[in-house]
């Protein structure tokens, strides 16, 4: 019975690091597709937040509850904390430069 439980703790892990790695391809394709800086900026800090997140908690049912298990867990949330404020940071000074610009024309 304990060695089915592992075998679909191992299946579960590997399912969510591929849904990562999938999610991380998408984020590169949008970068490399999209126009403009807003709309590359949100697919890959959409697709660059939600593939760490599936590749570490896989990673966290792979190993189990140990230390790394709570190292994995502080750098999940430390991304989902500094990925959404970096992209708005940069939204928000892309935005200003390109409206800088218009009014520099006007």
């Amino acid at each position: 019975m304990r060695e089915i439980v592992n075998i679909a703790l191992e299946i579960i892990a590997i399912l969510f690091l591929l849904g990562g790695a999938f999610f991380f391809l998408v984020g590169t394709m949008g970068l490399i597709r999209m126009p403009d800086v807003f709309c590359r900026m949100h697919a890959t800090t959409k697709c660059d937040t939600l593939g760490a997140g599936m590749i570490l908690v896989g990673l966290m049912i792979f190993y189990g509850f140990s230390v790394i298990t709570l190292k994995l867990l502080l750098i999940l949330i430390f991304i989902w904390l500094t990925n959404p404020t970096a992209a708005h940071i940069i939204a928000k000074a892309e935005y200003k430069k390109e409206w800088l610009t218009k009014k520099e024309e006007d």
